[in-house]
């Protein structure tokens, strides 16, 4: 249900439907449509073999960008024109956001590390920065220049040799704040190409864009199959949903704070999915009453009222403890403990992307400039998975080093174990050697 008018869910967990209607509510799989795979299959095997003469195709075909390969690249003059463009507002924000997020993630960055035994064996790992990044930026709907600076100072902060960039210019229209945010973060490349199609590049390589170890950032349902079709070829990062937030509130918050917060993620699109929790039926009323003035005010309001009557829900728990059951249930996204004290709470959440905590600290500041990674797991992944990190761009090798005494000693252990396994060369490899005692 998706007309001019918003028409948001109230659900009661005590209801005896409530299982099945919530995970109906909390259904999504991103990759699903066998349309759509057919038409990511069909371009990531023309990029794959005819490199950038498929790429300028689907350019023209998708983004109505005529040009030749070289004109594909942006050059770093151009980036920092766009910052020099920008206003000085928009680039202190920029290099505020930058530095907060750079400050956070050198916490992140892992070392190498071994240690040794009495015998002299030496055991340890080598950690070591991934040489060939690509970042996705969205270019559609929105630009998301705090896509950039998220995704690429965690891999600067690693170490990694070489970033770059892939966004779409549809038409041609190329985004200054997006090319601000690339020269700020210090991308080394970008390329003015989206779709599946910048997914394939990036992936396989064309004879203008490098190919790289592994693709991060977020994109539509082309972008996500696409990305699930060349998993293992490249690392991913992750396959993103639609946005998500969860609000656990004790009905002490403003509600016309919550109900922005619930607006603040459906802005994003049609599919995002915002919900709330609260024992108090009351507040869930006021705070309906809230989205209900405050909508009309909302430049993206047919934005928001389709992704609210289609995915969104006002939930009446039994009490708190009810709510922080339903949200590790969930898995969600973003978290807001909206209430007293968020501390006392913490311990009891299992699963959530990122969590904001108290009554000040709305999920917007998280997709900008708190310092935390805005890259999340969506769709109950955070069951499994983390936020995109400094560690996500490093690799971890084992480091084993024997002396001739703990060779001998290890190969004992190892040739009993490979003769009861069969392998009987990986036996004799260890009895090699045995030194006799």
């Amino acid at each position: 249900m998706s007309g001019e008018s918003l028409a948001i869910r109230r659900l009661n967990a005590a209801d005896a439907d409530f299982e099945s209607v919530l995970s109906a509510l909390l259904e999504w799989d991103a990759v699903s449509d066998q349309s759509v795979v057919a038409v990511v299959d069909e371009i990531v095997a023309a990029v794959k073999n005819r490199g950038d003469a498929a790429l300028l195709e689907y350019s023209l075909r998708f983004d109505r960008l005529n040009c030749t390969a070289a004109e594909l690249e942006i050059s770093a003059e151009r980036l920092q024109q766009a910052l020099q463009r920008i206003s000085a507002e928009q680039r202190q924000a920029l290099e505020t956001a930058a530095m907060r997020i750079r400050v956070y993630h050198e916490r992140q960055l892992q070392q190498s590390w071994s240690y040794q035994e009495e015998d002299g064996t030496v055991l340890g790992q080598q950690i070591t920065p991934l040489d060939r990044v690509g970042l996705y930026v969205p270019g559609g709907k929105a630009c998301y220049p705090s896509s950039v600076l998220m995704n690429a100072i965690p891999a600067r902060v690693a170490g990694v040799g070489e970033v770059v960039m892939v966004v779409p210019t549809p038409g041609g229209e190329v985004n200054d704040m997006v090319m601000a945010a690339a020269a700020i973060a210090g991308v080394d490349k970008v390329f003015t190409v989206g779709g599946a199609q910048a997914i394939a590049a990036l992936a396989y390589g064309t004879e203008t864009i490098p190919r790289v170890d592994k693709i991060v950032g977020p994109g539509n349902i082309y972008v996500a199959t696409a990305k699930r079709k060349v998993f293992g070829q490249v690392g991913l990062d992750m396959i993103a949903g639609p946005s998500e937030i969860l609000v656990i509130c004790d009905g002490q918050t403003n509600p016309d704070w919550i109900a922005m917060d619930l607006f603040s993620q459906a802005e994003h699109d049609e599919n995002a999915q915002a919900i709330l929790l609260s024992p108090d039926r009351a507040f869930l009323s006021r705070v309906e009453q809230s989205m209900q003035r405050l909508l009309p005010s909302l430049e993206r309001k047919a934005i928001v009222i389709a992704s609210l009557n289609a995915r969104a829900a006002l939930i009446e728990v039994a009490d708190i403890s009810e709510a922080i059951a339903l949200s590790n249930r969930i898995a969600p996204e973003h978290l807001e403990l909206s209430v007293a004290d968020p501390e006392a709470l913490l311990p009891q959440i299992r699963h959530a992307g990122a969590i904001f905590m108290g009554r000040y600290t709305p999920e917007a500041l998280g997709d900008y400039c708190a310092g935390p990674n805005h890259v999340l797991p969506t769709s109950g992944t955070a069951r499994f998975s983390s936020p995109l990190g400094v560690y996500d761009f490093q690799k971890r090798s084992s480091i084993i080093h024997c002396s001739a005494q703990s060779a001998s000693r290890l190969g004992a252990t190892a040739s009993v174990l490979a003769r009861g396994e069969s392998l009987t060369a990986h036996a004799r490899s260890a009895e090699y050697r045995l030194i006799d005692e």
